[in-house]
Parts: C-alpha cells; sequence; structure tokens
C-alpha cells in the first residue's frame, strides 16, 4: 500500500503543467524565458512565442445541409472526434519543430480559409451563452494534450462568422464569462484568451466591435487570465484595447511582403507607446519560406512573434491547409514543411 501511494504521489508531481506569464515583451514558460538563450542572425529569439493558426482543433458542423461538404476522403463521412484525435497526434511533431503555441477557436474559423457566407454552424456556444459540453470535451484533450508538451493556447471565444448566433449582449458576456469560469476550473495556466478573431471585422453585437471589445477584455482580466483580442489584416488595434490588454494580437493578411510588415509593426510599436507588452502575430497568409526575407523573417527581426495561416487553395489536396476541413493535421505539404523547416531553424533546440 506504502507503494502504490508513493507511486500516486510521484505520478502527481511529475504530472506537466505548464505557465505562462508576461515580463515586458517577452513571453515565459514556467520561469524561463521561451526560446532561452536563442539568437538568430544577430537577432534576439528569446521571449517570442511562434504559433499556428489551427482554430478547427474542435469542429463540428450542426447544419445537416453542408455538413456533408467536411467528409474525409478516405470514408466519405465526417468525423468530429476524428478530427481532434489526429490534432492531438499531431502536436508532438510541431512542438519538435520549435512550435509553442497555436490558436484554438470556439467557433472555428472559415473551413474554407475565406469565405463570404457561413452557413455552417460550427460553434462551441449555444444562443444563450452557455457552453456545449461536446465542443469543451474535445477542448479539453487539446489543451490537457499542450499542458503536457509545454505548449501555450491561445483560446479564441467568438469569430465573426458565427457570432450571430448568440441572440444578444448577455448572452455574449455569459460566454465569456463561461469561457473564463472553464479555464478556471480545469487549473490551466498555459492559456491566453483571444475574446474574438479580429474584432474590426463584420460582427453583429456591439461589445464585439472595437469601441466596446476592451469591456470583455477586462472580464476576463479580473478573472486572473491573461487577455487580449486580434485586428485584422494590417489593422491597428484601439486605444482602448492596448491600454487594458496583456499582449497585442495583429494580422498580416493583407500585409503584401516583409517591407509592410516591417512598416506596419514599426505603427504597431508606435500605437503601443509606453506600454512595453508583447506584440504576436497570429495570423498570417503570407509564406515565400524559401526566401531570405519574408512576413515570418521581418517579424522575428523586430522581436515580434509570428503565427502560419495556412488554407487549402484552389487545386489544392486533403494534404493542405491547416484551416481547411476534413484537415491533415500533419507536417504533410510542401508549404506546411517549408513552414517548420524555417521555424525549427530560427528557433533551434536551446532552451526548449
Amino acid at each position: 500500500m506504502r507503494l502504490l501511494a508513493l507511486f500516486f504521489a510521484l505520478s502527481l508531481v511529475s504530472h506537466a503543467q505548464t505557465v505562462v506569464s508576461i515580463h515586458g515583451e517577452d513571453f515565459h514558460l514556467n520561469g524561463k524565458p521561451t526560446y532561452a538563450g536563442r539568437e538568430w542572425q544577430g537577432h534576439r529569439i528569446e521571449g517570442l512565442l511562434m504559433n499556428s493558426r489551427m482554430v478547427q482543433g474542435i469542429f463540428d458542423d450542426q447544419n445537416e445541409a453542408t455538413v456533408k461538404n467536411w467528409d474525409y476522403p478516405d470514408t466519405g463521412k465526417w468525423d468530429a472526434q476524428r478530427n481532434t484525435r489526429e490534432f492531438i497526434a499531431a502536436m508532438p511533431e510541431w512542438e519538435a519543430h520549435g512550435l509553442l503555441a497555436f490558436t484554438l477557436n470556439l467557433q472555428g474559423g472559415s473551413p474554407y480559409g475565406y469565405s463570404k457566407d457561413q452557413p455552417w454552424q460550427n460553434t462551441a456556444i449555444n444562443a444563450d451563452g452557455t457552453l456545449r459540453p461536446d465542443y469543451l470535451a474535445r477542448g479539453e484533450q487539446i489543451i490537457t494534450k499542450a499542458d503536457e508538451l509545454g505548449m501555450v493556447v491561445i483560446l479564441g471565444v467568438f469569430y465573426f462568422g458565427q457570432d450571430q448566433r448568440v441572440k444578444d449582449e448577455q448572452a455574449v458576456i455569459a460566454a465569456v464569462d463561461a469561457t473564463t469560469r472553464w479555464i478556471i476550473a480545469k487549473k490551466w495556466r498555459h492559456v491566453l484568451v483571444e475574446v474574438n478573431n479580429e474584432a474590426n471585422v463584420k460582427y453583429d453585437h456591439d461589445i464585439l466591435k472595437p469601441k466596446r471589445v476592451h469591456e470583455l477584455i477586462q472580464r476576463v482580466k479580473a478573472a486572473g487570465l491573461l487577455a487580449g483580442t486580434s485586428f485584422g489584416g494590417g489593422a491597428l488595434p484601439t486605444a482602448e484595447v492596448i491600454e487594458h490588454s496583456d499582449f497585442l494580437l495583429i494580422h498580416g493578411n493583407g500585409v503584401k511582403g516583409p517591407d509592410a510588415m516591417r512598416k506596419f509593426i514599426a505603427k504597431v510599436k508606435k500605437a503601443r507607446g509606453d506600454r512595453q507588452i508583447p506584440i504576436v502575430v497570429n495570423e498570417d497568409d503570407h509564406f515565400d519560406f524559401d526566401q531570405a526575407d519574408n512576413n515570418f523573417t521581418a517579424a522575428v527581426k523586430e522581436h515580434v512573434s509570428w503565427g502560419f495561416f495556412d488554407f487549402r487553395m484552389k487545386n489544392e489536396t486533403f494534404d493542405d491547409g491547416y484551416q481547411s476541413v476534413p484537415v491533415n493535421w500533419g507536417i504533410s505539404s510542401g508549404r506546411k514543411k517549408g513552414f517548420f523547416g524555417l521555424l525549427k531553424q530560427i528557433t533551434g533546440e536551446a532552451g526548449r
């Protein structure tokens, strides 16, 4: 019995728990800077949070008219559990290449990458702001695995293609509060909250728009979590969001090339002013990973974290696109290999 008790106690001690914290412009994990001691081409990598947009990890579709669009090519059926299971199976390989964070969203993102209309119903949030247990169960599996691997989850709550399914402002507030309670109840300390994806795009509820979204950021922070929100490609966060956020999330979509990226980052830093908090690109659909100068390297050289936004383009296959459903979560295409290869080169092995 004593040996059993000792084994149980040791198993609790050895259970991984990842704690993310912010010190000035830098991210720390378990009290140490990320990529500790690492430099690349004379630029400090320490403190950055390299990431990828993997928002469909808990995807499902409650619309019977559109769910057939997501059938797997090998089975002819959509399977939400398979999607999450294969996501989790791929995570160790991402981490081994230097990926320390990924964005997951309770309302996903366009399963085509970009969409004019979004008739599918992919949301962990009910109309009244309560959360769906099936989505939370899949999310818990992913977030727990990230904890074990020493990875950070940037957890988005709302997405502009699905927020209209929440009936009113009180339901929006209820959903944010329910999400924070869920995170706290699970004792996760490796989660950064992104209140909504691209607050300046077409949201139905005023409290999710640029002038008022800081009210929700304040609610999350009051609960003891690190929080912010993102803005669309090339858009500057508002003064209120800068004032109340723990980090600034910006997007590189529409920022055409590394020179434009450098100018954009300079504008964000100027708007940030004296608030020395991290700047994180957590969505950019520009690649050119085989070139010496690209959006990724341009951001890194400005000590700004960068995030890969990969979607399946016309005539591409199941192997392509991390946002396009169904997803092959492996490093399975030339574009994915290009990103992860450059990521490993930049981050190296130091401090991992």
